[in-house]
């Protein structure tokens, strides 16, 4: 199994002294965290792409070409790119250009979207909202198969045999479709025989299995090997559990009511956080052998083949981030890896 991370850069006030640090350290701080992931043997690193004032990082793959010089081995991707209401010629030249600038590292991870401040932003109407989405990932992935394309679709002008450069060292650029919850996007994309990135941030694990089985039946139907599936969830980490509990509520709580007062969730309590951190609950906060147990409690559920963590939801302290980082590649994913290896090599 792939153990990765990703993060949103958010950029919040400290919720226990109410600073909030400017955006020229906050990616310092991400271009700090991307490092350490690659030194301590993770996989991946994923990036998202927001458009609020409380996010830093429009841009992912400025960020994540940044990132490929500076790191060895790690694959990077967005996470996600809002296809939606962008080009995917220039989603295509972007990664390709990463993927040059790593030796072959560049991922994609598309959506929909989880807030709309891009659409009007770029002059696209909410109404077409999953209409974009498809017509663009077909473009997207035409670009991925040949140099030179015809095209032409309803939400962009026409592409009459012109060539997209530069092209990526892999020969497939990796695209990888990021689902929520909607049953039809998990179809759609095991129909095109591509990578799931399921989001997992509440409820119990078990009611996602249906996605997961949708998306191979669908793979499947359509003469399709398997999918890889990643498990992208949020937590944090610490030597004691504890001690993660009490660095973790405040940020998440801080984090998840701003968005709730949006959305028109409840508040946070600490009874729902800790419930969320038990072994069926969907955050991953713990110390390492808790957070080793509740991944390979969700691989019996969806024989996933890629993990992501988000740590830093809300605003965390930097030192603290860096050690569960740390805590992540050395004490969890060896030991995560360990006990797959043999799962995967029996199914193979």
């Amino acid at each position: 199994m792939e153990i990765g991370l990703f993060s949103f850069v958010e950029l919040m006030p400290d919720p226990r002294t109410g600073q909030r640090i400017s955006p020229q350290q906050r990616i310092r701080n991400l271009m700090e965290e991307i490092e350490l992931a690659d030194e301590v043997g993770l996989d991946v690193y994923g990036v998202g792409e927001h458009h609020r004032p409380d996010y830093v990082v429009s841009a992912p793959a400025v960020v994540l070409g940044a990132a490929a010089v500076r790191t060895k081995r790690l694959r990077l991707t967005s996470a996600v790119t809002v296809l939606s209401s962008d080009d995917p010629v220039r989603v295509f030249q972007d990664f390709a250009t990463v993927d040059l600038l790593s030796g072959g590292r560049a991922e994609i991870m598309v959506g929909r979207g989880s807030f709309i401040e891009s659409f009007p932003l770029f002059g696209y109407d909410l109404r077409d909202y999953d209409d974009l989405f498809a017509e663009k990932l077909d473009l997207l992935l035409r670009l991925r198969e040949s140099e030179r394309i015809r095209w032409a679709g309803k939400h962009r002008p026409p592409i009459d045999n012109y060539g997209v450069y530069p092209r990526p060292v892999q020969d497939r650029l990796p695209v990888w479709v990021a689902v929520g919850g909607s049953p039809q996007s998990a179809v759609r994309t095991g129909a095109l025989g591509l990578p799931m990135a399921l989001a997992i941030i509440g409820g119990m694990p078990e009611r996602f299995a249906p996605f997961a089985a949708l998306h191979r039946r669908a793979a499947d139907e359509a003469g399709h090997a398997p999918p890889p599936l990643s498990i992208n969830s949020h937590g944090f980490l610490a030597e004691k559990s504890e001690e993660a509990a009490e660095l973790a509520f405040p940020a998440f709580k801080a984090a998840m009511d701003k968005i709730g007062r949006e959305r028109g969730w409840p508040p946070m309590t600490r009874e729902a956080f800790e419930a969320s951190r038990t072994l069926r609950g969907a955050n991953f906060i713990g110390s390492p052998d808790e957070i080793v147990e509740k991944i390979l409690f969700q691989h019996e559920i969806f024989n996933h083949q890629r993990f992501l963590l988000q740590l830093t939801v809300g605003a965390l302290p930097h030192e603290k981030v860096l050690r569960a980082i740390e805590l992540f590649g050395t004490k969890v994913a060896p030991k995560v890896r360990q006990a797959v290896a043999p799962v995967a090599a029996s199914a193979g």
